[in-house]
């Protein structure tokens, strides 16, 4: 808690003694099951708390929201009128993990004058936000939204990069973080972390905060100053300045910004805060609320043509292809290898990563003389491949329409957008408006250098991925001492892609076991074994989802590439099966009539036993498995067709850094 809450709180004591506390008045709003309640103050300070099965998971903590005029929303609060309502629903997605999503909540309105706060309340969580009730624009000074934990549990903490000794240089930031396991208490002053977080809470329950629908608004930091369980939210000031600069010229960089945090549109709906509660860890591997409460699409919307895939990416292999009679780099005869390899193994997509625009210019339209694009989306077409387009931000903001009619017009399917790496309002609008922009001409989006998913994709189907993840691209220069990849990966499930999708470019077919890895450009390897590649396929949600090694690798390994090249990237149906965070996570997926199932551990050799038995007429199962020697050697994995066990119990091992896959068909 800081200082001036403190001081609030205080005020709030000294009140309830002279016989004031009758101003409040007190709100319970269950879910649907009843096993989670919200409990809402309303009075001198609007606050709320969560409990699960009766256990207190969230402490009373307050939420307003300061205007420009002065006025306070969510202070001495007295004619409200409160609205309860239900909603039980079935929502069918465009792009997603589930064919079908179960939405059903409890809600409570407080209806203010000048504004309301909606609350929600789930099974698995629960969430709030501000609605207003102006006529005209207004302005936003400053948000106050705290998360009291009930227990000071270890959490799994992203915090920004700090490059520099100032605050301000946190809200530049690519979103890419490996976790501190901290507890609240041990928080770092002065530091700030973006989300999802995840904290341990009492009876082995976890807590999981995020946000969503996210179109207008800056994004939310959370930061502790008091060393206390109090976390409070921080938003990026409105940027007043912005000059080009940073990598090659790509990024908008602030030099200055205004006092205050947001423009805001009459009758604006301002972005849910969201407490998912796990009453055990794999609960969060299928959590759907990030998802359910980002905005419809309209209902005019048709993305029909959105076609999810897998991509032959170029640049983590740094365009090292072997066995051919050419010089391979950026160039044509180098993508028309790469499409030959995509169409033959029936990988949808083909991207031209960094490289293919002339360097520094931030032109889109400056092509390299290496590269014939017109040519190539013709060669791509007649294979059945798509090509996507890497675009730095800047180049993309300045020239957002004609880039994508041009682009489109030729017959590129999307664009990997890089390097945005603030999320303030401005930068948040831009998301929105890229988004809509690529819908009208057909494109899909991948955003990188990226915040985390917060309701963008169901609003606009079409953004297919995110980055905001500290993905595989880390291994081509992360010294061993400095990056554990195999810890992040089994952490990852259960904090970022709570949110949504992730772009983590797995695929390696370089695989190092403890103590044999280390970071080569050209040459880039994995921590861990190849069936942990493979698993990670089955486990990251990835609607657009890449193969980062190199065309001549995969066509060594054919077994791997079959495997990689028939795994769906959406699915009907996802079950989480089994996991612990930072230790391991198993996961199952349906399309159609086909189960996929992936496990990873950390750096310990696992055994488990997965209860597939919902599984129902599966005859046999492809398995890829750890091989003997996998701890030595990485790449050592076998694979087996092995009849489907009766009672649907799969024992199976896995090796340290190892992982474990399945295809289980009718």
């Amino acid at each position: 808690m800081t200082l001036r809450n403190w001081f609030m709180a205080l005020v709030v004591l000294v009140a309830s003694a002279a016989g004031l506390q009758a101003a409040d008045k007190v709100y319970k709003l269950q879910s649907p099951s009843g096993e989670l309640c919200v409990e809402i103050t309303a009075g001198r300070q609007l606050s709320w708390c969560v409990s699960m099965l009766g256990t207190r998971v969230l402490e009373p903590s307050a939420l307003s929201m300061t205007l420009s005029d002065g006025s306070v929303w969510g202070r001495n609060l007295t004619s409200v009128k409160a609205v309860r309502s239900s909603v039980s629903r079935v929502v069918k997605p465009v792009v997603y993990r589930q064919e079908a999503v179960s939405d059903n909540y409890n809600q409570l309105i407080l209806k203010c004058k000048g504004y309301s706060v909606e609350f929600r309340a789930y099974d698995n969580g629960a969430a709030y936000r501000f609605v207003a009730k102006q006529k005209a624009p207004f302005t936003v000074l400053s948000e106050q939204a705290e998360f009291q934990l009930s227990q000071d549990g270890m959490g799994f903490i992203p915090y920004t990069r700090k490059r520099q000794d100032n605050f301000e240089c946190q809200f530049f930031t690519s979103f890419e973080a490996q976790y501190q396991q901290i507890r609240p208490s041990q928080w770092e002053s002065g530091r700030l972390a973006f989300l999802p977080i995840t904290v341990e809470a009492p009876d082995g329950m976890k807590v999981c905060i995020t946000e969503s629908d996210l179109l207008h608004y800056p994004g939310m930091y959370l930061s502790n100053e008091d060393g206390d369980t109090a976390l409070e939210a921080v938003f990026a000031p409105y940027p007043k300045v912005i000059e080009q600069g940073g990598h090659n010229r790509l990024q908008g960089l602030v030099t200055s910004r205004e006092p205050y945090i947001a423009k805001a549109e009459a009758w604006e709906s301002f972005p849910w805060r969201i407490v998912i509660v796990s009453k055990e860890d794999k609960d969060l591997l299928s959590c759907d609320l990030p998802w359910l409460l980002g905005r419809d699409p309209r209902a005019d919307a048709d993305f029909s043509w959105v076609k999810p895939g897998k991509v032959a990416w170029d640049w983590w292999n740094d365009w090292n292809i072997y066995g051919v009679d050419f010089e391979s780099g950026v160039n044509n005869d180098t993508y028309k290898y790469y499409i030959d390899f995509a169409s033959r193994s029936g990988i949808e997509y083909v991207i031209l990563d960094e490289g293919w625009a002339v360097n520094l210019q931030a032109d889109l339209f400056q092509v390299v003389p290496e590269i014939d694009l017109p040519m190539l989306c013709r060669y791509a077409e007649s294979k059945n491949v798509g090509l996507i387009l890497w675009a730095g931000y800047w180049a993309f903001e300045k020239d957002m329409e004609r880039a994508c009619r041009e682009y489109s017009a030729m017959g590129v399917k999307g664009f990997k957008v890089d390097f945005m790496d603030r999320d303030d309002q401005a930068m948040v609008d831009f998301y929105r408006r890229a988004a809509e922009m690529a819908a009208k001409y057909h494109l899909m989006l991948d955003f990188h250098g990226a915040f985390k998913p917060a309701g963008l994709q169901r609003t606009w189907p079409n953004v297919v991925n995110f980055e905001g993840v500290y993905g595989l691209e880390n291994a081509k220069w992360q010294p061993g001492d400095d990056y554990d990849a195999v810890k992040y990966e089994v952490s990852i499930p259960f904090v970022r892609l709570v949110a949504g999708p992730a772009d983590y470019t797995q695929g390696a077919m370089r695989n190092a076991s403890w103590g044999n890895y280390r970071p080569v450009n050209a040459e880039a390897m994995s921590q861990g074994t190849r069936c942990r590649q493979l698993a990670e396929y089955v486990v990251f949600d990835a609607p657009l989802t890449m193969l980062c090694d190199s065309p001549s690798n995969y066509l060594q390994e054919p077994e791997c590439l079959r495997f990689i090249a028939g795994v769906p990237t959406v699915w009907d149906q996802t079950v989480a099966l089994d996991g612990k965070a930072g230790a391991f996570v198993a996961m199952a997926r349906r399309k159609g009539d086909t189960w996929y199932v992936g496990a990873l551990t950390d750096w310990n050799a696992r055994e488990m036993t997965l209860d597939l038995s919902f599984i129902k007429g599966a005859a046999e199962m492809d398995i890829y498995r750890d091989g003997a020697n996998a701890h030595r050697a990485g790449r050592d994995y076998k694979k087996e067709l092995l009849p489907f066990p009766s009672d649907g119990k799969v024992s199976l091992k896995m090796a340290p850094g190892g992982g474990w896959a399945a295809v289980i068909r009718p």
